[in-house]
């Protein structure tokens, strides 16, 4: 069996190699998201554009939809850039530990959670878009006699923005995908959102001036409100379950059931799954056999550890064995 020092030295190799791949899939996704502010940019100031030459309230709306679009990809990227600065001398202006070298992973994992803070801020600002929006709409819709039917011109930029919106979130879908990667997920989720919207908008628009209804203009600016909002409710609501350390109750069954699954092991007593950023960690307290010695637990908790990083990608794995019966066991 190998001496603690051997072992320690295979897990921080195992340790950097995982890193560096996540850091990889990081400074991808900064590079799509790049790419969404400039599309989100090009869209917004065509919508602005038309929306006030053209008269139509609901493609404000959804310059309006568009801009928070910039904003949140902005947001992803300051929260991936904090991510992967694995250089820097502090971190948010607090010392690193002494110990570096054997605290970096868990510093690491610490950079992590800065993804997920800022898809809550993204979150956050689309709910507050969303509100404004809806206020504008709610309010236009007091005034009729100020409506105005849309000008035809309008109908090109909604179709415009459609059209670009399906392609960023194809590409945010499939780089999400491929890196596994939250930020970018989260970045397709409103890209889809942004693109049902531009449809929607092309719609209503184009209903305002076939059927020449001025007060279609403002109703659809609300419903565009309203699907921003929903959209900034999903993303705040699984950011900050993540930050929470909340984690599925079903996957963490799949994880007791495959760790029960090894003879040696009586059963699970404690098992608690934990987000950082993208990656999962786990812990671990299994009962075994009060008579098994101490180096055949620590080879099963290798064994452990081995089988749920092949398995479900879990990148670190904290087993802790306590005797099957007697007074070590917990209750």
């Amino acid at each position: 069996m190998k001496d603690m020092n051997a072992h320690r030295r295979d897990e921080q190799a195992q340790w950097r190699a995982r890193q560096q791949v996540e850091l990889t899939k990081l400074k991808g996704a900064q590079r799509h998201l790049s790419l969404n502010v400039g599309a989100y940019l090009a869209i917004s100031v065509i919508e602005f554009y038309l929306a006030i030459i053209g008269h139509s309230q609901t493609l404000r709306a959804d310059a309006f939809n568009n801009l928070s679009g910039i904003i949140s990809s902005v947001l992803l990227m300051v929260g991936i850039y904090i991510a992967r600065d694995i250089h820097d001398d502090d971190l948010m202006g607090h010392p690193l530990p002494e110990d570096l070298e054997n605290s970096g992973q868990r510093l690491q994992l610490t950079r992590f959670h800065y993804e997920t803070v800022f898809t809550l801020i993204t979150g956050i600002v689309m709910i507050a878009i969303a509100a404004s929006v809806i206020y504008s709409g709610i309010k236009s819709l007091m005034h009729t006699d100020t409506q105005e039917v849309p000008q035809p011109i309008t109908l090109v930029g909604a179709a415009i923005a459609t059209v670009i919106m399906l392609g960023v979130w194809w590409l945010n879908r499939r780089a999400g995908r491929k890196l596994q990667n939250a930020a970018l997920t989260a970045a397709a989720q409103d890209s889809l959102s942004d693109a049902v919207t531009s449809l929607g908008t092309m719609i209503a628009i184009g209903g305002a001036l076939l059927f020449k209804l001025s007060w279609l203009d403002g109703v659809a600016s609300i419903l565009v409100g309203i699907f921003i909002l929903t959209a900034g409710i999903k993303i705040f609501r699984e950011s900050s379950l993540n930050l929470a350390d909340y984690f599925d109750p079903q996957v963490e069954d799949e994880f007791r059931r495959a760790t029960e699954a090894f003879p040696a092991v009586d059963r699970v007593l404690e098992l608690k799954a934990h987000y950082n950023g993208n990656v999962v960690t786990l812990e671990l307290m299994i009962a075994v056999d009060p008579h098994m010695q101490v180096q055949d637990s620590y080879r099963l908790g290798e064994e452990i550890e081995a089988a749920m990083r092949l398995k479900f990608g879990i990148v670190d794995t904290d087993v802790v064995a306590v005797p099957a019966s007697g007074q070590g066991e917990l209750k």
